[in-house]
């Protein structure tokens, strides 16, 4: 079985990361099958590692997790380092600040709320024009949503095959605490803001900033 590239950034980091959608819950995903990094069976092994290669690891875990580059990734930590360094936030908070950030960009509401199967899929959507907020066209995937904020899927993209069955794919779906969810009029708003616990982030939000404080 051949592995695709995101499947081998699992594998790399040693955690499920959900990229390619529905696959990622079948026993055909490779975490599954081959659950070791790339390369020779027992020539790389996932512990023995150095504390920088394990904030590394932390770090490429969540920054992979949400599908962004380096730059945008660090951009987002090094923001919140800042505040904090600056007195505006304790550490704990600051985690909490991360988190809100990068939960709350709008491909990744898209994915939460059931529009997308993975993260890649929401972003494209995004970008296409699918999507308004507040009944207004956006196509930046990494617009910051706010509560009151109400995500619909546009008119004219209804009948796109992408959407053609998504009421019946909503009615199944159970998204975080932060967001509602009207399957029938294909509509999502954010009631709240989420939480490191409501995220349940597949890293160790510490050693990502110890990683990015050097």
């Amino acid at each position: 079985m051949e592995t695709k590239p995101k499947c081998k950034i699992c594998r790399r980091v040693g955690k499920k990361l959900f990229l390619k959608g529905d696959k990622c819950n079948t026993a055909k995903c490779p975490m599954t099958v081959k659950p070791y990094p790339p390369g020779i069976k027992g020539k790389r092994r996932l512990g023995g590692l150095s504390e920088y290669g394990r904030q590394l690891k932390e770090k490429q875990r969540l920054k992979n997790w949400y599908g962004l580059s380096e730059k945008q990734f660090k951009n987002y930590v090094v923001e919140v380092l800042e505040r904090s360094r600056r007195g505006a936030s304790a550490l704990g908070n600051a985690q909490e600040a991360l988190i809100k950030n990068l939960e709350t960009r709008l491909d990744n509401t898209v994915y939460k709320l059931g529009f997308a199967t993975s993260k890649v899929k929401a972003r494209q959507m995004v970008t296409h024009g699918h999507f308004a907020v507040n009944g207004k066209t956006v196509d930046i995937p990494s617009m910051h949503l706010k509560k009151g904020d109400k995500i619909t899927v546009r008119a004219v993209s209804m009948g796109k095959t992408a959407f053609k069955d998504m009421p019946a794919i909503l009615k199944k779906i159970q998204p975080p605490l932060w967001l509602m969810l009207d399957p029938e009029k294909m509509e999502g708003e954010v009631i709240g803001y989420p939480t490191i616990d409501m995220a349940a982030p597949p890293a160790e939000i510490q050693a990502i900033f110890e990683f990015y404080s050097k």
